[in-house]
């Protein structure tokens, strides 16, 4: 338009050839011609209307007449969701078009007006991120092998990848496995290579992260719980199937196949530590490479706006542990990897909670913590805290002849001497245990100072047993007590009748 402004002003402001203005403004004679022509159908001269501007001008100079189109349109919103239909294509949709529509469009042409329909329905939305709020994490389709240096045996390597949201500041490396050791191993190492902690991390839905994924409301695996509340960070699982809610580290994984892996293809490895040696020097070219569309590079902008928004970590880094449930036994314990730990004997028979890292299980009810102890390190080992029992088991476990002589002791020294001989003089233990009880039981029975006393008796008499100590009790016992006396009567024989 400014050089249409340049032809009218020069054709009747100046009055110049058409040939003339051609070759002031760069253009063909024709070109300016038709400019006239227009212009003059449009009723436009120098200077143009006031107010009229370049679209304007356009709009009176260039105006298309464009027949309306009398051709059948399809549902285009019910094509696409019928496509996603088994087996229904498109030259099915567009033969049930033409059915309905003779004079429809021809198949090419409605392939080319869907594409068209479709690619204006999946706007983009280009997200901010802001330093120190998220981290994205996922694993890059590609491997690497480790050679087994004994077999040489090829071991695939899986590579995790961590991208900071503002920064785009990278971390990558190698582990065995995708499975919750070696994803939590990652996490801990990530944000160590950070040096804090964002508000939240993005994962995708695998099994490690995510137990049963959910549009809103995901449940997290229990470890992966456990991390996140040790760090203070939330976990945001993506929707399934919606790889832009994670885009950050879906490119930064494109990058890092790209930048490194492709560059350590040809490269033979022989442990994993070799291997994600060689991943670091690498990633540190990554992220010192300047960015191509804006100032800087990876690590500055790190340094600059991402560390300083992030938390920091806690004193202790992480410790893996694996949850699990188990019900309690009718012996109030818990069977954990063959070894057994006991909990609060109320909670017979229900399920609880157990959490099991390297060195400790804790175990939980209704998230609760009630027993932790250190790992048992060998098969069949039990592990129990005295406050666990019922009173009446405490009082069974607690029965020992130290006890019982403690008890004794208490009530007098021939007292306890009399245990101690009922210790030497019987074949087992439980035989004394048992006698000993009786014999304490006596001074509940009568009085103290009575059992001291017959047991000094006995004790003269050699006599150990519960029935003689019982019966010396009962003869010597004040005159004051009340005695039971025999009448005299015909019946009664007497003690010369034996004589």
């Amino acid at each position: 338009m400014r050089k249409v402004r340049d032809v009218l002003r020069l054709k009747f402001d100046s009055g110049l050839s058409d040939s003339k203005i051609a070759a002031a403004i760069g253009c063909a004679r024709s070109t300016v011609q038709e400019c006239l022509r227009r212009a003059k159908a449009a009723g436009i001269g120098w200077p143009p209307p006031e107010g009229l501007d370049e679209a304007g001008l356009q709009a009176r100079l260039y105006r298309r007449e464009v027949a309306v189109s009398t051709t059948p349109t399809p549902d285009f919103t019910r094509l696409q969701h019928e496509l996603k239909r088994p087996g229904v294509t498109r030259l099915l949709l567009w033969q049930e078009y033409k059915a309905a529509h003779p004079d429809g469009w021809q198949y090419s042409v409605f392939c080319d007006q869907y594409r068209r329909w479709l690619g204006t329905q999946d706007a983009v939305l280009r997200t901010h991120h802001v330093p120190g709020e998220k981290c994205f994490v996922d694993y890059a389709g590609q491997t690497l092998s480790v050679v087994d240096r004994a077999t040489g045996e090829l071991r695939p390597a899986q590579i995790f990848v961590a991208v900071l949201g503002a920064s785009s500041y990278t971390y990558a490396e190698a582990t065995w496995t995708q499975q919750l050791p070696d994803w939590l191993g990652s996490h801990v190492r990530a944000l160590e290579s950070f040096g804090g902690a964002p508000l939240a991390i993005v994962p995708d839905n695998l099994k490690s992260a995510v137990t049963k994924a959910h549009r809103y409301d995901p449940e997290l695996n229990p470890a992966y719980q456990d991390l996140a509340e040790h760090y203070g960070v939330a976990i945001l699982p993506a929707r399934v199937r919606k790889p832009r809610d994670k885009a950050k580290v879906e490119v930064a994984v494109q990058i890092v196949e790209r930048w490194i892996l492709a560059r350590l293809r040809d490269r033979t490895f022989f442990s994993l530590a070799e291997l994600n040696a060689a991943i670091g020097e690498l990633l540190q070219q990554l992220n010192t490479r300047p960015f191509k569309k804006r100032e800087g590079c990876r690590l500055q902008q790190f340094n600059d706006v991402e560390r300083p928004a992030l938390r920091a970590l806690p004193d202790r880094p992480y410790t893996f542990a694996v949850w699990k449930k188990a019900k309690v036994h009718l012996d109030y314990h818990v069977e954990v990897e063959r070894a057994y730990y006991s909990v609060p004997y109320k909670l017979i028979g229900k399920t609880v909670d157990v959490r099991v890292s390297a060195h400790t299980v804790e175990i939980f009810h209704r998230q609760q913590l009630v027993s932790a102890y250190e790992r048992a390190s060998v098969r069949g080992q039990f592990s129990i805290t005295a406050e666990h029992r019922p009173e009446r088991h405490s009082a069974v476990i607690e029965l020992t002849h130290e006890r019982l002589q403690q008890r004794a002791l208490a009530i007098g020294p021939a007292t306890a001497e009399l245990l101690t001989q009922q210790l030497h003089r019987r074949r087992h233990p439980d035989e004394s245990l048992r006698a000993s009880l009786g014999i304490l039981r006596l001074a509940r029975d009568f009085s103290p100072p009575a059992l001291e006393a017959a047991a000094t008796r006995a004790l003269e008499l050699k006599t150990y047993s519960y029935r003689a100590v019982r019966a010396l009790i009962t003869l010597t016992r004040p005159s004051d007590e009340p005695t039971t006396t025999v009448a005299d009567h015909e019946n009664v024989r007497g003690e010369t009748y034996f004589t």
